[in-house]
């Protein structure tokens, strides 16, 4: 019964899991969980010549972990939309609370200030000049402007290399700052806040300081585009079919041993 118990809470478990990621089938940048399961310690009822006789005591989760696959990248025109084709997260800031986090959700848009952000108002982070020195928050601003020019921003692109392109009123054009990546070692590491976002950078194993994109092993930037959650529709469904006939059978183990139990109870009678 023990056995079938703890089969029920880990079944459980993984359909919860397998529940989230067919949730988020639609869910920019969303990475699926892997639920791996393992056997429990087993109880030594004794040894003869063919070796030890164990009874096993159930099954435990053994990880849950995120799957970084690659996501199919989405066309949508927004010019302010990045998608990461390859290794990398973008850097964000929570401009209150200065705590960083880490995102494959590039569904950027600027706000009032001018500030690159992301859809619930962290502020991007990488170069903030055209000498690509200083580091901090992304703006589109006259700021960088070659000789101190103040006229009013016109216009403004980034390019597959993270690069801000402004252009002026008065037909200057010039770039300021660039958006970069930040890469780990471990990201299954990593620890999923919400909100598309991840903490617990120090323990994924950061590498170095963030970089430009297409450099030392991250993926190339690609502009107007998203990229999808990788969640395989069909292999969720196919988990959850077999994850449900998995439960089921280990409830017909536990109602079993509740009826052994009950007759003998009843050989008392």
């Amino acid at each position: 019964m023990d056995s079938g118990v703890s089969a029920l809470d880990q079944f459980q478990q993984q359909m919860d899991v397998i529940g989230n990621n067919i949730a988020n089938v639609e869910t920019v940048g969303f990475k699926s969980a892997n639920m791996q399961f393992a056997d429990a310690l087993s109880q030594t009822i004794g040894q003869n010549a063919a070796g030890v006789e164990q009874i096993g005591t159930g099954v435990v989760t053994s990880s849950i972990t995120d799957n970084f696959a690659q996501g199919s990248i989405s066309s949508t025109g927004v010019p302010t939309n990045m998608a990461i084709n390859g290794n990398g997260f973008f850097l964000v800031k929570d401009p209150a609370s200065g705590q960083e986090y880490v995102t494959r959700d590039g569904n950027f848009t600027v706000d009032a200030n001018g500030y690159l952000v992301t859809s619930t108002g962290l502020r991007v982070q990488g170069y903030t000049d055209s000498t690509h020195t200083a580091m901090g928050d992304i703006q589109v601003s006259n700021a960088n402007a070659p000789g101190g020019d103040t006229s009013a921003v016109q216009s403004y692109t980034f390019d597959s290399s993270g690069n801000l392109n402004i252009l002026l009123a008065d037909g200057t054009q010039f770039t300021s700052g660039q958006v970069l990546l930040q890469n780990f070692t471990s990201p299954t590491q990593l620890s999923s806040v919400g909100n598309n976002l991840y903490s617990g950078m120090a323990n994924a194993g950061p590498l170095a300081t963030p970089e430009a994109p297409a450099s030392n092993g991250l993926g190339n930037l690609e502009t107007g585009s998203l990229e999808m959650s990788n969640v395989d529709l069909a292999g969720q469904l196919t988990a959850l079919i077999t994850a449900q006939r998995g439960f089921e059978a280990n409830a017909q183990t536990v109602t079993t041993s509740n009826e052994i139990l009950q007759d003998l109870v009843n050989l008392k009678h």
